[in-house]
């Protein structure tokens, strides 16, 4: 049965944001739990909690979601991998929603792709900020970037399509990895998404930030030069490049969210935490919405519903 055709909750027409936004997406974390220790890693927003939604609680919360209009969901953590049910938890949301894709540092990844793709997941995102061995370890805590590197092609190998490639760049560490990063992606087949170093308003102050903060403008400038076509993802409206590279296609997608109006005008989504939070932004904490505590205390769908669209209501550009 295809994922169009089951329920049909997830034709509802997306509920719009009182700036005008539709709400088609929803970013879920599973688990605040992770193997690696990357400092740069955000958490997702989330305050530490050991508090996590069941599968079936996970299901029925997407399936609330779908019903105003959430079409995707993005699953993150902490590390999902390491959740010992992700498979099943993949196995039901699939069907009701158009797409379920996954964000992972990739550990354990070549032996869990081919069950994630039967549970319906559809494409997935894998962190890996250089290809360089002992510079992945001190940026990523860890020492199996051939791990990730196999579970990458892993993925592509079995349909997995299309695999992001997400690679944070920090300013005197990996900026000169590109090159290499575009040519490994251009050989597999992957998507390589350069991603800008962020923080929160506060957090764009601080000394830590100046110093590894890397703006990208000048290596989207050289994409623009070398770009056969350039198009722009529907989310946050962000630039994908086609670029000749050595004798392969490479597909470079740059994200620069860092005090970026126009990526904050074009959000389509919410957030939800792993201890069951609707989250309007991932840094702005004070609209957040709690409907796990209600979803155990008895709520009915319609009454999370009215969490939801209270979530969503609380949306607001956090770059403006």
């Amino acid at each position: 049965m295809s994922h169009d055709s089951v329920g049909c909750v997830a034709g509802s027409e997306a509920v719009v944001d009182s700036f005008g936004r539709a709400t088609k997406s929803l970013r879920l974390s599973v688990t605040q739990m992770c193997d690696l220790s990357c400092p740069h890693c955000h958490r997702e927003g989330q305050v530490p909690s050991l508090r996590e939604m069941s599968p079936d609680e996970i299901a029925r919360l997407v399936k609330v979601g779908a019903s105003l209009g959430i079409s995707k969901v993005k699953i993150t953590g902490g590390e999902p991998l390491v959740r010992d049910d992700i498979v099943e938890i993949i196995s039901k949301i699939s069907s009701l929603v158009r797409e379920v894709s996954l964000t992972t540092n990739g550990s354990g990844l070549s032996d869990l792709a081919s069950d994630l793709k039967k549970a319906g997941l559809a494409r997935i995102n894998v962190s890996l900020p250089t290809l360089n061995p002992k510079l992945y370890e001190r940026l990523c805590g860890g020492n199996d970037s051939e791990g990730v590197m196999r579970g990458i092609k892993t993925s592509i190998d079995i349909g997995l399509n299309p695999v992001k490639v997400n690679m944070v760049v920090f300013k005197d560490e990996n900026v000169s990895e590109i090159p290499s990063m575009m040519d490994f992606c251009g050989r597999i087949g992957a998507i390589l998404q350069l991603i800008e170093f962020e923080a929160d308003k506060e957090g764009s102050d601080s000394d830590q930030f100046a110093k590894r903060h890397y703006s990208l403008g000048p290596v989207e400038a050289k994409l623009v030069e070398q770009a056969s076509s350039v198009s722009e993802n529907e989310l946050h409206r962000r630039r994908r490049y086609e670029i000749a590279n050595n004798g392969n296609a490479v597909t470079v997608e740059v994200v620069r969210p860092m005090h970026n109006t126009k990526f904050c005008a074009n959000c389509t989504r919410i957030r939800m935490s792993s201890d069951g939070l609707l989250k309007p932004c991932l840094f702005d904490p004070s609209g957040q919405v709690d409907v796990l505590t209600p979803l155990r205390g008895g709520a009915s769908d319609g009454e999370l519903r009215e969490l939801f669209m209270r979530a969503i209501a609380n949306r607001r550009p956090y770059w403006s």
